[in-house]
């Protein structure tokens, strides 16, 4: 076992030194040290969501709540220790997120198929996300690999970076404005809710105080489900087809169905620039397709830590012991 140890540890100092030092991702990053990289992940990807379609929604989630507080770089990943508040109890997250333990085995694959520790928790996010929307339908796009993990976390600012599904346009406008996206990445990305579900608890004041907003009929199917109180964790579809990576969501916010009220802001049907882009990809699948995959790289392209800052962790969970 020692002898075993000793060549693993050996193996991956190896590694460490042939991988790139620069500080610009690549989506090759990975070709050479370790070719079973991307491979592994999109098996064990898929194998989540053929038992469970909703971890395809859960998988696209973590990034995104990854990459909105302080870049992408697996922060969201570490659980809380004496002296470590982690992320996954800041109020977006904290019964909400999921998929961790799939992360997990993700890990445990990867590192033995590269023979060390080679791949980081901050990209095996981002190919995770991309290679769910992939497996439930939707169109492929190269993800830029070569980042690294953060050996901190921060609920504070999980807190107040990650836009709750309470807010108006404008507020959300500003949110994304804040972490360099616009509104057109705005529209795009709010389109992975065509997979997923949501709980009572998150779209019940939409569904009993929006009357002006939401169709009627939506409404009231929504209500048998969710009553005015209790029930919290019931979960309604983000929409009509939510294991299909295609264009209902925004289908159903043209037809006021959005489940969010944050959604729903995306289609007001007054004109705007938003409805405008809305109504274009409610209409053309390969359109939005083609916009998700840039509007993704761009999410990824957030603050991430490379060259020799930040690590890459034996355990997404946890950072490394000196």
């Amino acid at each position: 076992m020692a002898a075993a140890q000793l060549f693993f540890t050996y193996f991956a100092m190896i590694l460490a030194i042939m991988l790139p030092a620069f500080g610009e991702l690549s989506p090759d990053f990975y070709e050479e040290v370790c070719p079973l990289a991307l491979p592994t992940i999109k098996l064990i990807v898929q194998q989540a969501i053929a038992f469970e379609s909703r971890m395809g929604a859960s998988l696209i989630r973590l990034h995104f709540h990854d990459c909105f507080v302080n870049g992408c770089d697996g922060s969201i990943l570490l659980d809380d220790t004496p002296s470590l508040t982690g992320e996954k109890t800041a109020v977006p997250n904290n019964d909400s997120l999921r998929g961790f333990d799939v992360v997990d085995r993700i890990k445990s694959a990867v590192n033995l198929a590269c023979l060390g520790n080679v791949v980081s928790c901050a990209d095996i996010l981002a190919v995770a996300a991309r290679d769910s929307v992939v497996a439930l339908g939707g169109s492929s796009y190269d993800v830029l690999l070569g980042r690294r993990d953060a050996t901190t976390a921060s609920r504070d600012a999980a807190n107040a970076n990650i836009p709750a599904p309470f807010l108006d346009l404008p507020d959300l406008i500003a949110n994304f404005k804040s972490h360099g996206l616009g509104l057109e990445d705005l529209v795009v990305l709010s389109g992975a809710h065509t997979l997923g579900f949501s709980r009572c608890v998150v779209y019940r004041n939409r569904i009993y105080n929006e009357t002006s907003t939401i169709d009627g009929d939506f409404a009231a199917s929504l209500r048998a489900v969710c009553p005015p109180s209790g029930d919290d964790d019931s979960l309604s579809p983000l929409d009509e087809s939510p294991a299909s990576f295609d264009t209902a969501y925004y289908q159903d916010l043209v037809e006021r169905k959005g489940l969010l009220h944050s959604d729903q802001q995306l289609f007001k049907g007054d004109g705007s620039l938003a409805d405008e882009l809305v109504q274009k990809y409610s209409e053309n699948l390969d359109a939005f397709w083609a916009a998700f995959g840039v509007a993704m790289i761009k999410l990824g392209n957030m603050s991430p830590l490379t060259g020799s800052d930040g690590e890459i962790r034996e355990n997404c969970r946890a950072v490394n012991s000196d």
